[in-house]
C-alpha cells in the first residue's frame, strides 16, 4: 500500500507540524541538510542504457549506481518496500530491504515523507514485472519536505494555482514539464537556424530612454544615480537597426520585452521575441525564410509538419497563404466590394454597425485594419501572410514603390493569432522623421501607444543604413501553436497573475 493509502486524510498544517518535528530531530542529530553527497547517474540515462537488458544479465555483472531525486511514491511492505524518485530525467525505481539496506536504514525509510529529496547508491536489477529498479544498499535524506505534495493520481487542478505554484505543477504533472522541454528544444533550434545561416546573435538595453520599435503603451522606471526615468523595452528594433548602420549586416536577439497592455490568452506583460535583420533583403525573402524557418523547427522538434491546434489540423508544409487585408476581410466576408472596402464613408458607416471603435481622424487604411482586426483576423486558422498594411499603421516600415499608400510589411497569422511581423525597413531618414512626427502629433492627441521621437536613430539613419528587411517573431505564441498550448500563461514558467490577496 501507499503511505497515502495508509493513513487517513490530515489537515495540510497538521501534516507540516508532524514533518517539522521530524525536522528538528534531524537538526538534533546533525544530520538536516547535507550537500556531500554525489550522484553520477540520471534516471533517462539508466532507462535508456539498462532498460532493456535481461536480470540475469544485470546479476551476473553489476551495475553500481548513484541517484539522487525527489520521492513521489512510496510502498511499505514489512521487511521490504518499493519509492520511486523523480530527477531532472525522469523517474527510477528503489528497492529498499532490510537484507540489502539494512533495518536501521530501512526503519528511517519508513518515516520518510513524499517530497523528501534522497540520495541513494546500489545496483541495478529488473523486477518480475519487468522494471528498472535500483537495489538500494544506502540512502539517505538530503532534503526535508515540509509541505505536502499534491494528490498523486490527479496533481495541480486548480488552473490559476498551477501558474502561481509553477514548482509543484512541474513536480506532478508530467504534461507540464514536456511543454517546457519543448520551449527549450524550439528556443536551441531557433539560435541555431540562424547560427547556421550567418547571423550574429547580440544582446540590446532593455531600458531605454525613449521607448521604440512598436505601437505600445510602456513601463516606466527610474535610475537614481543618473535621476532619470527608463523605459522598459517593447522592442529591440530600433538599436538592433542601428547595429546593421554599423556594418553588422545580419543580426538577431531573442529578447524579453515588456508591454503595459492586458493579459489575456494571448499576452503577458513580459513576453519572448526572436528579432533578426539582416542587409540588402526585403519583405518578400523574409516570408520565405519565415516559412522555412517554422517548418524546420516543426520537424526538429516534433517531427512532423503536420499538427494539431485545440483540434484544428495544420499542415505546415502547404504553402503559406499570402493576403492583402481587403482580400483577407473578402475571404470571409465576401459581401464587401472593392470599392466599398476602400471607401471612407462606408467603412466608418460598417464599423458603427459593428460597434467597433475607431478615431475620428483615422484614415482609410486604419478603418481596414479596425474592420479586419474585429471580424477576420481570428479565422485566418491556417498559416496566412497578410500583406501591404497601410503606411498610416506601420511608420518603420518602407513604402511601396508602385503605391505609397502601403508600406512593404506582413504580419503572419496562425490559428487566428499574429505570430510575426516584418518588412522591408524604412531607410530614408527624412520620411522617417516626418513617420514620427505624425506619431508625435497622435501621442499629443491622446493615443499613449503612439512612438516618441528618436532623434539619435534619426541621426544613425542619416549615417546610411543599407536596404534591410527585419522581423520580429512572438517565441511564446509560436510554443503554444507547437505544443498545442491554449493560453501564454501555459507556456510561460512563471506568468504574471494579480496579487494572491
Amino acid at each position: 500500500m501507499s503511505e497515502q493509502e495508509q493513513k487517513a486524510p490530515q489537515n495540510t498544517n497538521q501534516i507540516i507540524a508532524e514533518r517539522r518535528a521530524k525536522l528538528a530531530t534531524l537538526r538534533e542529530t546533525g544530520a538536516a541538510f547535507p550537500n556531500d553527497f554525489r550522484r553520477n547517474h540520471l534516471a533517462s540515462d539508466l532507462h535508456k542504457k539498462y532498460g532493456d537488458q535481461s536480470n540475469d544479465t544485470l546479476e551476473k555483472d553489476p551495475i553500481s549506481v548513484e541517484v539522487a531525486g525527489r520521492m513521489i511514491l512510496k510502498r511499505v511492505m514489512g521487511k521490504a518496500s518499493f519509492a520511486t524518485i523523480q530527477d531532472m530525467s525522469g523517474h527510477i525505481q528503489l528497492y529498499i530491504s532490510n537484507d540489502i539496506t539494512g533495518e536501521s536504514a530501512h526503519a528511517a525509510f519508513k518515516h520518510f515523507d513524499l517530497g523528501d529529496i534522497l540520495g541513494v547508491h546500489g545496483t541495478l536489477f529488473i523486477t518480475k514485472s519487468g522494471e528498472l529498479t535500483i537495489r538500494v544498499k544506502s540512502l539517505r535524506l538530503l532534503t526535508k519536505s515540509l509541505r505536502p505534495l499534491p494528490e498523486k493520481f490527479h496533481g495541480l487542478t486548480d488552473q490559476e494555482q498551477k501558474y502561481r505554484q509553477r514548482y509543484l505543477d512541474l513536480i506532478s504533472n508530467e504534461d507540464t514539464r514536456k511543454v517546457f522541454l519543448t520551449r527549450s528544444r524550439i528556443i536551441q533550434s531557433i539560435r541555431a537556424f540562424f547560427e547556421e545561416r550567418g547571423y550574429l546573435e547580440v544582446e540590446t538595453p532593455m531600458m531605454h530612454p525613449i521607448p521604440g520599435g512598436a505601437a505600445a503603451r510602456p513601463f516606466i522606471t527610474h535610475h537614481n544615480a543618473l535621476n532619470m526615468d527608463f523605459y522598459l523595452r517593447i522592442a529591440p528594433e530600433l538599436y538592433l537597426k542601428r547595429l546593421v548602420v554599423s556594418g553588422m549586416e545580419k543580426v538577431f536577439e531573442i529578447n524579453r520585452s515588456f508591454r503595459n497592455e492586458g493579459i489575456s490568452t494571448r499576452h503577458n506583460p513580459e513576453f519572448t521575441m526572436l528579432e533578426f535583420y539582416e542587409a540588402y533583403q526585403d519583405h518578400i525573402y523574409l516570408m520565405n525564410l519565415t516559412e522555412t524557418l517554422i517548418r524546420e523547427l516543426a520537424i526538429k522538434v516534433l517531427g512532423t509538419t503536420e499538427i494539431s491546434y485545440q483540434g484544428y489540423k495544420i499542415n505546415l508544409s502547404n504553402p503559406f497563404l499570402r493576403l492583402s487585408i481587403t482580400q483577407a476581410i473578402q475571404k470571409f466576408h465576401p459581401e464587401h466590394t472593392d470599392a466599398q472596402l476602400n471607401d471612407r464613408a462606408y467603412l466608418i458607416k460598417k464599423l458603427e454597425a459593428l460597434n467597433i471603435s475607431y478615431k475620428p481622424e483615422d484614415g482609410i487604411g486604419k478603418l481596414q485594419l479596425s474592420l479586419f482586426d474585429e471580424t477576420t483576423e481570428h479565422l485566418l486558422m491556417d498559416p496566412t501572410f497578410i500583406v501591404d498594411y497601410p503606411s498610416d499603421v506601420s511608420p518603420l516600415a518602407r513604402r511601396n514603390d508602385k503605391n505609397p499608400g502601403v508600406t512593404d510589411r506582413f504580419e503572419l497569422y496562425i490559428t487566428g493569432r499574429e505570430m510575426a511581423n516584418g518588412f522591408s525597413e524604412l531607410n530614408d531618414p527624412e520620411d522617417q522623421a516626418a513617420r514620427f512626427q505624425e506619431q508625435v502629433r497622435a501621442k499629443e492627441s491622446g493615443d499613449k501607444e503612439a512612438m516618441h521621437y528618436d532623434g539619435d536613430y534619426i541621426r544613425a539613419l542619416e549615417h546610411g543604413l543599407p536596404p534591410t528587411a527585419g522581423e520580429g517573431i512572438g517565441i511564446d505564441r509560436l510554443i503554444m501553436l507547437l505544443t498545442d498550448s491554449p493560453s501564454i500563461r501555459d507556456v510561460i514558467l512563471f506568468p504574471h497573475l494579480r496579487r494572491e490577496d
